[in-house]
């Protein structure tokens, strides 16, 4: 029998897989293997779909209870909402520190998302092997979506709820994956930034509504972060479905597809950084010893994750 100790150290991993999410380059996939509840994630995540989402929500009606309860077991319900529940714990305290990180020094913490996304391709490149046609052109295509993207997607795409939401369904299916970061792929569909703003704004919204110091933020915040979150649910559903299926028919193209989609990526902080410039009027000369120093830092801790992950199957 499960025991609070079991739940609070679940929540506890969901904690740390949240804290690696909400940075770009580090992956809450590869946590998940460290800590052990890789496969039964997957398990659960992928037994996740329309007819059972149903059969839970029908059980508002007490005799569909029994069923609920059924559905509810059939896609690990307990070890899901425990898990997210520690995911969204991080996610939102380090989204809020990231926010202010982004305010206050750009330069260095975009230089230490390089380095992470960088160390994070270097490791993963080990394990591409480009020996056919399929899979050269898998990573050249990979390479070119987040190359253009990056620069596209940071000065040019909106933050309307469409886009809000897409960046919802793609983040958070990516995140279940080892190796690849939602944050990354926000901040190549030039979102990181605003959503990272925006949870902030929330979080302080919900804490003013409850001392009664007015909603208007709640009330601003609430639409970007509803409708990511569905974006996210839908994403589950669909997209990581979509990549189990690519991992599982073609695992050696997927997975060079993936680790070029990052090395690609790679150009997204790079424009961030020369926007923060271009604001301020300083020059790359003299930002670049910051950078440099914060981007080894980066690289620094996935590199100490993969040496503690690097003995794990997946």
């Amino acid at each position: 029998m499960v025991g609070l100790r079991d739940w609070v150290t679940l929540y506890l991993k969901g904690v740390a897989m949240g804290s690696a999410d909400a940075v770009p380059g580090v992956s809450g996939g590869t946590i998940a293997l460290i800590v052990g509840i890789y496969e039964r994630l997957i398990a659960a995540v992928t037994a996740v779909d329309p007819a059972r989402i149903r059969r839970v929500l029908a059980g508002v009606r007490p005799a569909n209870i029994p069923d609920a309860r059924a559905a509810f077991h059939e896609v690990d319900g307990a070890f899901l909402v425990v898990l997210l529940a520690g995911i969204g714990t991080a996610v939102v305290a380090v989204l809020s520190a990231v926010d202010h990180l982004l305010a206050t020094r750009p330069v260095a913490t975009y230089g230490f998302f390089f380095g992470l996304i960088a160390a994070s391709a270097a490791v993963l490149l080990g394990d591409v092997e480009l020996d056919t046609p399929r899979r050269k052109a898998a990573a050249l295509g990979g390479f070119a979506l987040a190359f253009l993207a990056s620069g596209y997607g940071s000065t040019a795409l909106s933050s309307s709820l469409p886009v809000v939401f897409v960046a919802g369904a793609v983040a958070v299916s990516a995140m279940i994956l080892p190796g690849v970061s939602g944050s990354l792929l926000l901040i190549v569909l030039g979102q990181y930034e605003y959503m990272s703003g925006t949870v902030s704004r929330f979080v302080d919204g919900l804490a003013a509504a409850a001392l009664g110091d007015g909603a208007d933020a709640l009330v601003e915040t609430l639409p970007p972060v509803a409708t990511f979150l569905v974006g996210g649910v839908v994403g589950v559903v669909t997209i990581a479905h979509a990549v189990k299926y690519a991992l599982a028919r073609a695992r050696a193209a997927t997975l060079a597809f993936l680790v070029s989609l990052i090395v690609g990526a790679l150009r997204a902080p790079l424009v961030e950084v020369s926007i923060r410039l271009a604001e301020s009027g300083e020059t790359w000369r003299a930002a670049a010893p910051r950078f440099a120093v914060a981007a080894v830092g980066g690289a620094a801790v996935v590199l100490v994750l993969d040496r503690y992950s690097a003995a794990i199957e997946y």
